[in-house]
């Protein structure tokens, strides 16, 4: 029960590495407050974890809307009376568009969810997390926010944004006992990735050309694993790290 007392807020929490991450976090002890755009999926989510005797919470949430991210907060208080944990999940993908081919509409709604949810979610935390003294926030990057060639150009831009808040935040804030780190996977076996329809397939090519080094896509549960590790008091000394969870695809 490595995380028992503790509430966290998970973005995304309904489907794919969120939901096993809050799953994860369920099992060792966690109330858990699932955020999600997917009413339906959200729903199912929280139904599924009660079925389980998890403490769970479920919010709708878009996390581009500030309103959206506040309530989030808000709510998950008033319901739990506390949150320790922030786990910034949520994210889309830009179809592997190379920079040539970036459409303004995909450039402007990866940022503001994969950049600014992050933001959102971070600042609005933060005040609660210093207030309190303690407080860990856990962003999902990419190994596209360690690399430079294994995304489209604004999926990558993306994820080195969310790699420079993860750092700058863990410096800022650190020292008021706040801790921040991110995990950047390579592939993972999620209905998010597993589809190519509408993708630029120059983009894609190019981006995968060294698919073949690496040595195999992770489950979400492997993901869940480093995130449960990074939230619980045995990673208490580690601050403002971007982990990579590639098998050592990014060592080669």
């Amino acid at each position: 029960m490595r995380l028992e007392n503790k509430v966290a807020i998970i973005t995304g929490g309904a489907n794919g590495i969120g939901k096993a991450i809050a799953a994860t976090y369920a099992k060792n002890g966690a109330k858990v407050s699932l955020a999600d755009f997917n009413e339906e999926a959200l729903q199912q989510t929280v139904t599924e974890f009660q079925a389980q005797g998890f403490e769970a919470f479920g919010v709708k949430v878009n996390v581009a809307s500030e309103e959206d991210i506040q309530r989030m907060v808000d709510d998950t208080v008033a319901h739990f009376g506390q949150v320790d944990i922030l786990v910034n999940c949520a994210g889309v993908l830009d179809y592997m568009q190379a920079a040539h081919n970036v459409d303004d509409a995909i450039w402007s709604r990866v940022m503001d969810i994969n950049v600014g949810g992050v933001m959102r979610g971070s600042r609005k935390i933060l005040p609660v997390f210093t207030a309190q003294g303690s407080g860990v926030i856990i962003n999902l990057a990419s190994i596209t926010g360690i690399t430079g060639g294994r995304g489209g150009l604004t999926y990558t831009a993306a994820k080195h944004a969310v790699a420079g808040m993860t750092k700058n935040i863990a410096s800022t804030y650190g020292e008021q006992g706040v801790r921040c780190n991110a995990i950047a996977p390579a592939q993972v076996d999620t209905g998010l990735t597993q589809s190519i329809e509408g993708y630029d397939m120059f983009g894609l090519k190019q981006a995968t050309r060294g698919v073949s080094l690496m040595n195999r896509s992770a489950s979400p549960e492997e993901i869940a694993n480093i995130a449960l590790f990074l939230a619980s008091d045995e990673s208490s000394y580690i601050n403002g790290v971007v982990l990579a969870a590639d098998a050592g695809w990014s060592a080669y």
